[in-house]
């Protein structure tokens, strides 16, 4: 498709409200690639707890990436080769780079946690190199994914199927790597996608996946967001002091209070 298809292809999709298949997951990855970036490029090295601490959110990172990566060739690009064969091959090529280029970040990673102490400054600033560059081919590579695919997935299926292509992406997603992932989609996206991503739960999830969404919003969300997404979703006593702990707490004991990554 050519830019002067693509464009008013994607005004027209999202003044419709069609189902965006890669906004949410993209924003979530946006935010914990440049929150990672930034937590590497603080890091002292000097200091043992802040360097590991720092390899250690890379790490999870990377897993994630890897997972994204995987659930994209399983089931979206088998739907888009489906109804546009070859439209594609220039995603499925740049999967294979970044697949090599998260084996790179971790062998940087493991030369940082290996190196001698004189030689750590100049590790972790390679590392913070690659882990840039890692970050920016992947923004590009969601860019075009956004606003050349999608434009695709919506002329040749109804939100109905790109839903269940969501679906059973979710539901192939380990339980200990949805609660990494909530951890940065909550704060990622916009209230009103919250208050669905969560009323979604609730309904359709067991009800120890949706208390342990709850613990990790109350985490990671400010107390102003903390209080809407507790007041949109009917939650007890939102506003009060003290209620967000209370309000979490009333609704895991439901299910034996126990948390989302043992339960999910």
């Amino acid at each position: 498709m050519d830019q002067a298809v693509i464009e008013p292809a994607l005004a027209d999709a999202q003044q419709a409200g069609r189902f965006d298949l890669y906004a949410g997951v993209h924003k979530a990855l946006r935010l914990y690639m440049t929150d990672t970036l930034a937590r590497v490029g603080r890091a002292d090295p000097a200091d043992d707890d802040e360097v590991a601490g720092a390899i250690g959110q890379l790490r999870d990172l990377l897993e994630l990436c890897d997972l994204h990566i995987e659930d994209e060739n399983r089931f979206v690009l088998p739907a888009l080769e489906a109804r546009r064969p070859g439209v594609t091959e220039r995603n499925a090529e740049e999967h294979v780079s970044h697949g090599q280029a998260i084996s790179a970040l971790r062998r940087e990673a493991a030369i940082v946690e290996r190196c001698t102490a004189a030689d750590r400054p100049m590790a972790v600033l390679a590392l913070y190199r690659r882990l840039a560059l890692f970050v920016a081919e992947n923004f590009e590579h969601m860019h075009y994914e956004e606003t050349r695919l999608m434009p695709v997935l919506w002329a040749e299926y109804p939100d109905e199927a790109l839903m269940g292509i969501e679906a059973a992406i979710v539901e192939s997603i380990p339980p200990m790597l949805m609660a990494r992932a909530l951890h940065w989609f909550l704060p990622a996206l916009p209230h009103p996608d919250r208050v669905g991503m969560l009323s979604g739960m609730r309904e359709n999830a067991p009800p120890g996946a949706f208390a342990g969404a709850l613990e990790i919003a109350r985490e990671r969300l400010v107390l102003r967001d903390w209080r809407r997404l507790s007041e949109a979703l009917g939650l007890p006593s939102a506003g009060a002091d003290g209620a967000a702990d209370a309000t979490v707490a009333a609704v895991a004991a439901t299910v034996g209070g126990l948390r989302i990554a043992e339960r999910w």
